[in-house]
This record gives structure tokens, sequence and C-alpha cells, in this order.
């Protein structure tokens, strides 16, 4: 079994960090876009987009 995370550039819709990592833990892709948004605007701010590129460049490598 692999653990890694990857992503899911066949359903993501920017890099495929939500789809992919909706893959790893087998939750529904809208639920984690909607928390990913949800996170950015009203808590994280840039800290939210910062840590998305970064996972997809960490998921890339």
């Amino acid at each position: 079994m692999n653990n890694s995370f990857t992503l899911d550039r066949r359903h993501g819709k920017i890099m495929g960090v939500c789809s992919g990592l909706a893959n790893r833990t087998h939750i529904d892709v809208t639920l984690i876009r909607v928390a990913v948004v949800l996170l950015t605007l009203c808590a994280l701010g840039p800290v939210g987009v910062v840590a998305y590129l970064l996972a997809g460049w960490l998921a890339e490598g």
C-alpha cells in the first residue's frame, strides 16, 4: 500500500491538490474544496494559498 500523497491532475481544477487529498482520505472532493476555500477566506488568508501551492509543489517531487 502506497502511503504517499499524490496529485490527481485528471480530476483536479487547479493543481489537483484537493482531488489528491480526497483520494487519499476517501472524503468527497467537493467537501474538501469547500473547506479549503472557507479556511482561506475566513481564517488563513494568504497562508492558505501558500499552503495549497506548497502541497502541490511537494507532492510533485
